[in-house]
């Protein structure tokens, strides 16, 4: 027994030791191109998975499986982190629009399409469109980070890309729970329980959240204070933790505590002093998760399923980026009167659209609980990635130069 232990001790060792390398070369290696890392740790997982067979580790695995829910929800959490509500205020009805209602325009016509040109039943079509409808702040917020846009339209779209990768994660499991038969398929029951997924987590990230921000801010409370990066990973992780063992939202649940902790200073809690060191460790942590979730990721793709539906998957990937994203900005957006949007800066908001993180740790997530259509689900979300990195991240900065969106410092 301590033998085979001892190896499996050794397989997973391996596997971190050798992906966290590999990531480093391809991070490296994206810098200089000036591309997405994420890109470069997606084609890196698919030559040591599918070319070398260096990286075989299964969707189902434990190991694969605890990966995407820790490192989902600590990109989360980040990304709950890195919103400061103060900066909302002009824009908080599209913000809201879009990460909600905004969310089902995008999942239903991506399903609906699959539906005919997949053949995927209307259930698995819709959990194909839930899976990939969110945008991802791990990929445009270091791209934000290159090029510099009007205030307005990055915090709208960097929060919306927090926002609604809770809410499309919430979609997900309510999808997954009626495939699973855990609920009954009514369209009265599946809103209550999404609200109450939603509400739940909510409600939940605030009190744990603040709890923790408490204990580590508050001037005389606060016996946390020299454990501040420790107690960032315990309020993510906790978070989620609690929500899921309550049967609420968990993913809801960190990204709302990580939000009450990046603007702590809203409520009386400053921690301006530990700011850098929380960035830092921050990044450290969400690129370590990145190329974790990408090149498993990248190691896991069926190449033959991918080929097999690919015209198809061109179709509903077209659809998705040229009609189901203008839609939705467009319908969100126009309606919010304060807001003053410029044509220019909708244009920007159409195009800037990647799939990424929260996308594959569900899709992976999916194929590992033995999900009918699992395979094509994976195999289309690969190519939501692959295409709206390649395509649209790699073409943010030339899009708002183009537009006059580009400030210069």
């Amino acid at each position: 027994m301590e033998n085979a232990t001892g190896v499996v001790i050794h397989h997973v060792i391996f596997l971190l030791v050798f992906i966290f390398a590999l990531g480093m070369v391809s991070g490296k290696l994206a810098s200089v191109l000036k591309v997405p890392d994420v890109a470069l740790f997606l084609v890196a997982g698919i030559a040591v998975g599918q070319g070398l067979h260096l990286v075989t580790e299964t969707s189902s695995s434990f190991t694969n499986q605890f990966i995407l829910t820790v490192g989902s929800a600590l990109i989360l959490f980040d990304g709950g982190r890195n919103i400061r509500l103060s900066g909302l205020r002009k824009v908080w009805v599209t913000l809201t629009l879009l990460s909600v209602p905004g969310v089902l325009i995008t999942a239903f016509l991506t399903a609906a399409v699959s539906h005919y040109v997949l053949g995927l039943p209307w259930l698995y079509a819709l959990l194909l469109g839930a899976v990939i409808s969110s945008t991802d702040p791990a990929t445009i917020i270091p791209v934000f980070r290159q090029v510099k846009i009007r205030e307005k339209v990055r915090e709208t779209v960097e929060s919306e890309s927090a926002f609604n990768d809770a809410t499309g994660s919430i979609l997900t499991f309510s999808v997954v729970a009626v495939i699973l038969g855990t609920e009954k398929v009514t369209l009265a029951g599946a809103v209550i329980d999404f609200v109450k997924s939603a509400a739940g987590g909510i409600l939940i990230g605030l009190a744990f959240g603040f709890l923790m921000t408490y204990l580590v801010a508050h001037l005389r409370v606060g016996f946390l204070q020299d454990y501040t990066t420790i107690a960032m990973v315990v309020t993510a992780l906790g978070a989620y933790l609690l929500g899921d063992q309550l049967g609420v939202s968990g993913f809801m649940a960190t990204f709302t505590a990580g939000l009450i902790w990046g603007n702590s200073a809203s409520f009386g809690l400053k921690m301006e002093d530990k700011l850098h060191e929380m960035a830092h460790f921050s990044d450290n942590i969400t690129v370590i998760m990145r190329m974790l979730i990408f090149i498993l990721l990248g190691s896991q793709v069926n190449f033959g399923v991918v080929f097999e539906y690919l015209l198809p998957s061109l179709a509903v990937i077209g659809v998705f980026m040229l009609i189901a994203r203008p839609l939705t900005v467009y319908a969100c957006a126009l309606p919010d009167r304060k807001a003053k949007w410029e044509r220019n800066e909708l244009l920007f908001m159409c195009w800037v659209r990647e799939t990424g993180v929260i996308p594959a740790a569900l899709s992976g997530m999916i194929a590992g609980a033995g999900i009918a259509h699992a395979d094509v689900i994976a195999a289309v979300t690969f190519m939501a990635i692959l295409l709206t990195i390649v395509v649209q991240a790699s073409t943010t900065a030339y899009a708002a130069r183009k537009l006059g969106l580009e400030v210069h410092s």
